[in-house]
């Protein structure tokens, strides 16, 4: 066969009407493309001049696309069905948050409880998910737009969370907050601190005694401020400079609603809450000399050297540290949970062990977490003797120290963009920058198999039977695995490069990989995705490959790049040919993985959406957006801005969407949240 074709043109409307898996746009913002917001290059900008201009008669609709003006043609199929000037309504479902997929512990510390419901409470990206194991089922709290910390009530009914600082779409701040709400109808109570944190809220908690009727927080200032409030009244009674160091925990005593406690990085502090002010005093250890010490009202666990269990001896105004066990882990203790029997659990954060500590320190049990779930970051309890551990590669299992632990939430640990469903099954595939790659189901929410791989990904596609599937790197290597046995099928290299998607053609007798080199790279396929054959390199981009979809026959498929360039080549047996705007326009496209110009919100530009697809049967398309948005529309697009129902719950940008093959749930990506959150269509 001889090698494929490209021809440079910019004449399709990539969404709109023929359903193309090109994207008019750049890969997104936040560093990935080097052009201004709104500058020359910027595709589909809404305001004018750049608004389209529909030419019914001649069947195009007109965009500027670095100040040229670009015809974006009409399949002649799409033109005898639907108007130009058709107003859209709004799509007939809607997103309804199904199950999250995830959990923040890389960064984030006592963020893991049970509630009395048999619900464990935990977050992830913008999500307070409260997940019954025994039934199966999540509830979801989506008051926030970023979660950094969670605390529960003594009435174990009601939760704070604290928000992160961030920027809505229309530019505007969207201060950091704390916000109290009911687990079990999940309402908002209260919202606490509007303008009076700065950056983040790192540490929240509420009183133990006097009916919790006090909150603490620390936001993350240069100062780190600790605050006081009466959250039912959402007055703040009291703040303090708390530490230039980091601020890992802060509490009340258990039975003094005045005297708080702080800990972080070198530093433990006492603070005693008198008349709206709070005064500080430093932690003593007074170690020696304490076997005769009553057990203590609150336990700690160091990250220095000096590895050790602490408790503390906390009469009304105390500060004195008079027990520790020396050498209790390797590395620093992470997690403490102090069980209903009065023993201690503690969890490693270098040995990954969780131990239990009977009432005079002696060590009674131990087991240890897998080595690929990472070190412990929080433990709660469980019924019986099960126990719930967080740990800092994003995970949460269950287990006992007598049994061992496995996997109940599972997530990636950093910057997520692969995403690809499989194309009869209840499956999907993500794959990441750590270097991850998992197969999930749908029916179990957990990963049927999971895949350590050399390089950090960053695009993955399955082959039309779903026997195998590709996994685009951010080294230029692809690779091939089997679905069933996630064995390797191949490994090949095209240049150097991240590889920024790879896809089967529908009939299965192709692979075009695209890369961040500029250029397409085509592959012959045969028996069934497992021998592979290099037949083409399509050059012709100025810029790095964004997306890129097959015409529904496998004729021929269609690729668009960093600056906003549509080019196309021809796949066929024989020798390939030259197209032009004639009769090729009427190609359907397999997929929809583009975006044309008619999603984009007012006073956004081409870089602000990721990615999008077009539902299987045809009457959807999703898009994803850099403000951490889902975008349902009715399909095909043929009106300027749109109407969409839009769905949060992602705290970063979104990199992908896909739906399932029955179109019964959408699937989408967080890039630094590193969630997948799966969304039902109703």
């Amino acid at each position: 066969m001889a090698a494929p074709t490209v021809v440079p043109h910019c004449a399709l409307d990539c969404v709109g009407w023929g359903g193309s898996g090109v994207q008019g746009l750049a890969a997104g913002r936040r560093g990935r493309v080097e052009l201004s917001s709104g500058g020359a290059g910027a595709m589909a900008l809404s305001l004018p001049p750049n608004e389209p201009c529909p030419s019914t008669e001649d069947g195009y609709v007109k965009m500027f696309l670095r100040g040229r003006p670009i015809p974006m043609y009409v399949p002649d199929a799409l033109v005898t069905t639907y108007s130009l000037d058709t107003k859209l309504e709004l799509p007939p479902k809607k997103l309804k948050l199904d199950w999250v997929y995830g959990y923040r512990g890389r960064d984030c510390r006592a963020n893991l409880f049970l509630l009395p419901t048999g619900e464990i409470v935990y977050f992830v990206a913008a999500v307070a998910v409260l997940y019954s194991v025994e039934e199966q089922r999540q509830r979801h709290y989506l008051g926030h737009n970023d979660i950094k910390c969670l605390a529960v009530h003594p009435d174990m009914v009601t939760i704070a969370t604290g928000q992160v600082a961030g920027t809505s779409k229309d530019g505007k701040p969207l201060p950091p907050h704390v916000r109290v709400w009911d687990s079990v109808s999940l309402n908002t109570l209260h919202v606490l601190g509007l303008g009076a944190f700065d950056r983040a809220v790192s540490c929240v908690g509420f009183s133990k005694s006097n009916g919790g009727g006090l909150l603490c927080a620390v936001d993350e200032s240069n100062e780190h401020v600790l605050s006081v409030w009466d959250w039912q009244k959402e007055q703040k009674i009291a703040d303090v400079k708390c530490s230039n160091e980091s601020v890992l925990a802060a509490t009340f005593h258990p039975m003094e609603p005045t005297l708080l406690i702080t800990c972080g990085k070198s530093h433990i502090y006492f603070w005693s809450l008198d008349r709206g002010s709070l005064s500080k005093r430093q932690g003593i250890f007074e170690v020696k000399g304490s076997e005769g010490a009553e057990p203590g009202l609150g336990v700690g666990g160091t990250t220095g050297r000096g590895v050790s269990l602490l408790t503390l001896t906390l009469p009304a105004g105390g500060n004195r540290i008079t027990q520790a066990v020396l050498g209790a882990h390797e590395g620093g203790i992470f997690g403490l949970c102090v069980l209903r029997n009065g023993t201690i659990v503690s969890g490693g954060g270098k040995d990954r062990r969780v131990v239990l500590w009977g009432r005079d320190y002696q060590k009674l049990q131990e087991n240890e977490v897998p080595e690929s779930f990472g070190p412990v970051r929080t433990i709660a309890e469980g019924k019986d003797d099960t126990l719930f551990v967080g740990t800092t590669r994003n995970s949460v299992l269950q287990g006992s120290l007598a049994t061992g632990f496995s996997s109940l939430v599972q997530g990636h640990t950093e910057e997520l963009w692969g995403l690809a469903t499989h194309p009869s099954l209840d499956q999907f595939l993500t794959c990441g920058q750590d270097r991850q790659v998992h197969l999930w189901s749908v029916a179990t929410h957990r990963p049927l198999w999971s895949k350590a791989i050399e390089d950090a990904a960053r695009s993955a596609g399955f082959h039309p039977s779903g026997s195998v599937l590709a996994v685009g790197t951010v080294t230029g290597r692809w690779l091939v695995l089997d679905t069933e046995t996630r064995d390797l099928v191949t490994i090949h290299t095209d240049g150097s490069e991240p590889i920024s998607v790879v896809s089967f053609s529908p009939d299965g007798s192709f692979l075009a990989v695209g890369s961040h080199d500029n250029f397409v790279y085509v592959y012959s396929v045969s028996e069934g995705g497992r021998k592979y054959s290099r037949v083409g390199k399509c050059s012709g981009h100025s810029s790095f490959i964004t997306h890129l979809d097959w015409a529904a026959d496998s004729s021929c498929f269609v690729t668009n790049s960093g600056d906003y360039e549509i080019l196309y080549c021809e796949c066929g047996l024989g020798c390939a040919r030259e197209m032009g705007p004639a009769g090729r326009w009427d190609e359907l496209w397999a997929s929809g993985r583009g975006a044309g110009p008619r999603i984009w919100p007012e006073g956004t530009d081409g870089t602000d959406i990721n990615a999008v697809c077009r539902s299987h049967d045809g009457k959807l398309l999703a898009s994803a957006d850099d403000f951490g948005k889902v975008h349902l529309f009715s399909y095909p697009c043929c009106q300027p801005r749109a109407p969409s129902h839009a769905a949060g719950g992602h705290s970063s940008h979104v990199t992908n969407v896909a739906f399932l093959p029955d179109d019964s749930r959408l699937l989408s990506t967080g890039g630094t949240d590193t969630s997948v959150l799966q969304w039902r269509l109703v």
